[in-house]
């Protein structure tokens, strides 16, 4: 019994080394995939049978599949790839995966290559700890380092196999039905998230002679749809056309299983052939490979068709990500300068729930309009991502529609609106900028910085407050006068802070390098707040007052 249970953790240990390889994989190479790479991809995908071959060939160089679909997201996201050609590189990304598993077949099960493994290991991770890690050849060594801890994982989960099936009568197996062992393989993939590691299991099962061909083939079809779960999660909280790319990929792989789960045995039969039946291993990955390639040969003539069919079922109406998509065609310029009006003042108010929770600080007190309820539920990064997008794309609308305007008073009204958007998006850039600075303070063990960030949480929690009051208005009466107020406020306060970092500095409760970082985070916060008044005294005054207010003693643009 404790044999058993020594090898089943030896099998474990080995499967989590293989697990933390590939993601060391995989962060070195997305460190090491630069601007070339990334324009390599873009121009791919101009056309659609380039793009499934430099998906192969990208994601076998890279071995790795989540690098290369993690990309097209991105790209997708920003808008520089579109979803056919996207399709088409993850058509190609999927048969490209299986390269991984030729060389464990090949190099891992025949050679014993163990005794090169730990020393390219030792080496390459001793050297790591002593080269700088904003250096190109600190992620190479990475990568070697990973690529020989992936070899000494696959030879524990080897050894693990072999001990634990001398012990384990696994022939059950093969009384299932192959469509509980697909199912069986779809949930072993989700939950390690890598169909190499299912892959290398089912390699070392066959290898052990523990299960036949025909199971470890059932297993991996499983594989290929449990491996469909990591884009869905990347793409969870994404703009559609991620959600997109992740409904394509799965139409592809589970199409494709849903044709061959059928045709196992016959499939088999002609391996068996083509190979020898004496060799598993290569069978094996054989079949994973023809797996990919009848996948590009079904959906490729389809990709067309799948891509108009994704674009009807992902509009991105529901997460509010295009409101332009409403308006564009409407004449009306009174009713465009109301929805962006509407759309400029929901930008006015994520800003500040970003500015809040860079704080730790709720916004829970913050109104959206329907379309950005799932805006609340963003991560601090996701959120100052899809800032950005929208501030892109309230801009590029505004310039748009600026000819389009007959009089002196909507062109005045546009401006102010086109204002408003700049003043929002610096305001949240001076605080993205100043997170660092934040959580250092937040969790700095020196009281007079701590204390600093306390009175900065206090100054943001008074600041947006009365803002949001102002927002919440319906009518002018008083904006004037509570613009004034915070103005003279937000000024105050900045100079008041200053004094007493001056007075901090001489006192010799922090360093030099403590007063400094201070002195730049006060400044990163004035100007976030002084973005954010103009931002608000566009958007809220008339433009007699807004004139008027810039004439202020101390204001600045």
């Amino acid at each position: 019994m404790n044999g058993i249970v020594f090898d089943i953790g030896e099998m474990l240990a080995g499967l989590a080394f293989f697990l933390l390889a590939m993601n060391l994989m995989e962060s070195s190479l997305k460190q090491l995939a630069g601007r070339s790479f990334k324009i390599f991809l873009k121009k791919q995908t101009t056309h659609k049978a380039r793009a499934v071959v430099a998906g192969a060939a990208v994601t076998g160089l890279l071995q790795s599949s989540s690098i290369a679909n993690l990309l097209v997201l991105g790209m997708l996201g920003s808008g520089i790839m579109q979803i056919e050609g996207a399709l088409a590189l993850l058509l190609g990304s999927n048969l490209g995966t299986t390269l991984n598993s030729w060389l464990l077949a090949g190099i891992g099960f025949e050679y014993s290559i163990i005794k090169f493994a730990f020393p390219v290991a030792g080496i390459t991770g001793l050297a790591t700890a002593f080269i700088d890690k904003q250096q190109k050849v600190y992620h190479w060594l990475r990568f070697l380092f990973s690529l020989a801890f992936l070899l000494v994982s696959l030879e524990l989960i080897k050894e693990g196999m072999g001990e634990f099936v001398q012990q384990t009568d696994l022939s059950f197996f093969s009384n299932y039905h192959s469509i509980l062992l697909v199912l069986f393989g779809t949930l072993l993939t989700s939950i390690v998230q890598s169909s190499s590691a299912t892959m290398a299991l089912a390699l070392s099962a066959l290898h052990a002679q523990a299960i036949t061909l025909p199971v470890a083939m059932a297993i991996v079809l499983g594989a290929e749809i449990g491996t469909t779960l990591k884009l869905f999660v990347a793409s969870a909280k994404g703009s559609a056309v991620k959600k997109r790319a992740a409904w394509g990929n799965f139409i592809f792989n589970t199409g494709t299983v849903l044709v061959i789960v059928f045709l196992l045995e016959p499939i088999g039969r002609m391996i068996h052939s083509i190979i020898g039946p004496g060799n598993n291993l290569i069978a094996l990955v054989f079949f994973q490979s023809m797996v990919n390639l009848v996948s590009i040969l079904l959906f490729f003539p389809l990709l067309k068709t799948i891509a108009r069919f994704l674009q009807k079922r992902f509009s991105g109406e529901g997460e509010g990500e295009s409101f332009i998509r409403k308006i564009a065609d409407l004449q009306d310029t009174d009713t465009t300068l109301h929805a962006v009006e509407q759309e400029t003042g929901d930008f006015l108010r994520m800003s500040i729930s970003f500015s809040l929770e860079a704080f730790d600080l709720s916004a829970t007190n913050i109104s959206f309009a329907q379309p950005r309820k799932a805006y609340s539920k963003k991560s601090l990064a996701e959120k100052y991502e899809q800032l950005k997008n929208m501030h892109g794309e309230l801009h590029n609308f505004c310039l748009k529609l600026q000819p389009q305007l007959a009089t002196n008073a909507e062109q005045e009204k546009l401006g102010r609106m086109i204002m408003t958007i700049r003043n929002t998006m610096y305001a949240s850039k001076s605080i993205r900028d100043a997170l660092l600075d934040i959580q250092q303070m937040r969790n700095s063990s020196n009281d007079t910085k701590y204390e600093f960030y306390i009175t900065a949480q206090n100054k943001i929690t008074d600041l947006y407050n009365r803002i949001l009051g102002l927002l919440c208005k319906n009518n002018n009466e008083n904006k004037f006068e509570e613009m004034l107020a915070l103005h003279q406020s937000v000024t105050e306060g900045y100079s008041r802070a200053l004094k007493q970092l001056y007075r901090e500095s001489t006192s010799g409760k922090i360093s030099e390098q403590e007063i400094s970082t201070l002195i730049n985070f006060n400044r990163e916060l004035y100007t976030s707040f002084k973005s954010m008044l103009i931002a608000v005294k566009e958007y809220c005054l008339t433009g007699k007052e807004s004139a008027y207010f810039d004439e202020q003693p101390g204001f600045i643009h």
